[in-house]
């Protein structure tokens, strides 16, 4: 059997359950391989907007979610934050549910003592976004982004070749959208300054970052529908940005933050 990773916190979101993108059989993978006191879901885990155009619900899904409450069910603590695809579930902020707790933000406390605020980002659409046509755009033509990262993905694996995301590689090749996801971070940031948080756990936009911005750590977990990452923070405090590999079925180092008590420093490594 090989040996579990043992970590302090695990911050995922965006899993996008319901969803034909979702990559439910590569987070089942890392999963398996992990232990932690603490499992933050950071939003959009069911995406009942995709299940209201059409059911898709395969067996691989329904593991990720009976896997997600048995954690809760065994002694980890996993804490719900829902987004914008999974809004239902915010009017049941503050009670549990199959021993998950469901909170509209939290903050959470690293071993380091520093406090990080929890939430999904969607709050932040108006700062990015031109206006509603603007999104709605947005949101025709990431679909079509998706539906060429599917085509490319099923290629590469009838090739033998390991899992490679088409859409964040012309995500950040596009000005505009690099522009948005700018504007996203300093609206993140912002908000953990006037909450008097250290730092800012978010999700939303499918960009995994790790960066310091005045003092102010910023964390965005990424996806499970393009980039297959997550966040982390191991028994002695560091914060890590890593991302899963379909080829070694293994988690691999993007960045991380070296977090003490009066410093921060970032590491970065190739993705």
């Amino acid at each position: 059997m090989v040996p579990k990773n043992h970590y302090k916190s695990i911050w995922l979101s965006d899993i996008h359950l319901g969803c034909k993108d979702c990559k439910a059989d590569f987070l089942l993978d890392f999963l398996e391989q992990v232990e932690t006191e603490n499992l933050f879901l950071v939003g959009d885990i069911i995406d009942f907007w995709a299940l209201q155009r059409r059911v898709y619900w395969p067996a691989s899904h329904n593991k990720v979610l009976n896997t997600l409450l048995r954690l809760a069910q065994s002694g980890t603590r996993v804490v719900y934050v829902p987004g914008n695809h999974d809004d239902v579930m915010r009017p049941y902020a503050e009670l549990l549910f199959g021993g998950i707790e469901i909170h509209q933000e939290y903050i959470h406390e690293t071993v380091t003592g520093k406090k990080m605020l929890l939430l999904h980002g969607d709050k932040f659409d108006a700062q990015v976004c031109f206006g509603r046509l603007h999104a709605k755009l947005g949101d025709v033509m990431y679909d079509f982004l998706l539906f060429l990262n599917r085509t490319c993905h099923s290629l590469r694996k009838r090739l033998g070749l390991p899992y490679w995301s088409l859409a964040s590689y012309i995500k950040t090749r596009v000005k505009k959208a690099n522009e948005a996801i700018d504007r996203y971070r300093h609206a993140a940031v912002s908000e953990a300054r006037r909450q008097r948080t250290d730092g800012v756990v978010c999700g939303h936009i499918h960009h995994p970052s790790l960066s310091i911005d005045d003092g102010v750590l910023y964390c965005n977990d990424g996806d499970w529908v393009e980039n297959c990452t997550l966040l982390v923070e191991t028994q002695r405090g560091d914060i890590q940005l890593l991302r899963w590999s379909d080829e070694t079925r293994s988690t691999t180092l993007i960045s991380q933050v070296n977090w003490g008590q009066e410093s921060a420093f970032l590491d970065e490594h190739a993705a």
